[in-house]
């Protein structure tokens, strides 16, 4: 199955964490639905801030779904 590398770098110093579930939240629920997509996620420190780095198994049929998770 194709999979899609991807790579991220930010200057805070900070390692993200996904926040607990609140369906009252309104915004940052960005590492949640990356989470949710990826097959991999790895955070490595870098000198001056953070690297996020993901693998995201790609569906080889246009439309279809990469994993066994699908929309409810």
């Amino acid at each position: 199955m194709p999979t899609l590398w991807t790579s991220w770098w930010d200057s805070g110093p900070m390692v993200p964490a996904a926040l607990a579930a609140d369906s009252g939240r309104i915004g940052q629920h960005g590492l949640e639905i990356v989470e949710a997509v990826t097959e991999d996620l790895f955070t490595d420190q870098e000198p001056v801030g953070k690297r996020i780095t993901a693998r995201i198994a790609l569906s080889g049929t246009p439309g279809g779904h990469a994993t066994s998770r699908r929309p409810q």
